[in-house]
């Protein structure tokens, strides 16, 4: 199995830092390491081609998140992301997005809004023809388009945070289907009321999307998921 060796990319400390913190969150993310796990600093740095510094102060980061447990003089402990805090994020996400669609309203770009048309007609024309996993893409890339036209660096930030913390749990859901082309129906009528400069609308729809998004998880075997993984 080949090493992941972050220096290849990154010389500064701080850079270095960021880049052990960023491959660490993604394969707690992801599921590499499994709940209660302990993760250790030793092995990590060998696998990354790093010290145990850049590891330490990752985790420092990963605590702060959430995503681990440090416990004194015992090590530290994967906690992820449990069916609560995906119902938190996305109970919260709905606000956020829809904060984002109505300042998208006020300023997105001609350029971002012909992007954010294309992104729901290829959408509509890979939904038509079963490709789901472009679907899902696109799905991921409406939003970070989204994200973009709100023209604040602030919101973006945590939007995108939040999107990267239940990714795995999306990809599972955008799977499915039916939800796939609702979704992308409910991203048209969000797309139509930015274009038509209706930030109210805008907002509204992109609130309800979120709460559609996480209805489906829950119809779609979220509580069977994270039962499963309580088991292991």
């Amino acid at each position: 199995m080949g090493s992941y060796d972050v220096r290849q990319e990154v010389t500064d400390k701080y850079s270095l830092r960021g880049r052990v913190f960023n491959k660490l969150r993604d394969d707690i993310l992801s599921g590499k390491y499994a709940e209660h796990e302990e993760l250790k600093e030793v092995a990590i740095g060998e696998e990354m081609g790093v010290s145990r510094t850049p590891v330490r102060e990752a985790f420092r980061q990963l605590e702060l998140e959430g995503l681990i447990q440090i416990i004194p003089n015992k090590g530290a402990y994967v906690t992820g992301i449990t069916e609560k805090d995906v119902k938190d994020i996305y109970m919260i996400r709905s606000r956020l997005e829809g904060l984002c669609a109505r300042w998208a309203t006020e300023h997105i770009t001609g350029e971002q809004m012909d992007e954010m048309e294309e992104n729901v007609y290829l959408a509509e024309f890979h939904a038509k023809k079963g490709h789901l996993e472009q679907l899902a893409e696109l799905d991921n890339r409406f939003h970070d388009i989204m994200y973009e036209a709100c023209d604040s660096k602030i919101l973006e930030h945590e939007l995108k945070a939040f999107h990267e913390y239940v990714l795995r749990v999306r990809k599972k859901t955008l799977a499915n289907v039916n939800r796939g082309p609702k979704s992308n129906a409910e991203h048209k009528g969000i797309m139509e009321a930015i274009k038509a400069g209706d930030g109210e609308l805008a907002e509204q729809l992109a609130h309800q999307h979120m709460i559609n998004a996480y209805e489906n998880m829950v119809k779609n075997g979220l509580r069977e998921a994270y039962a499963k993984e309580e088991r292991k």
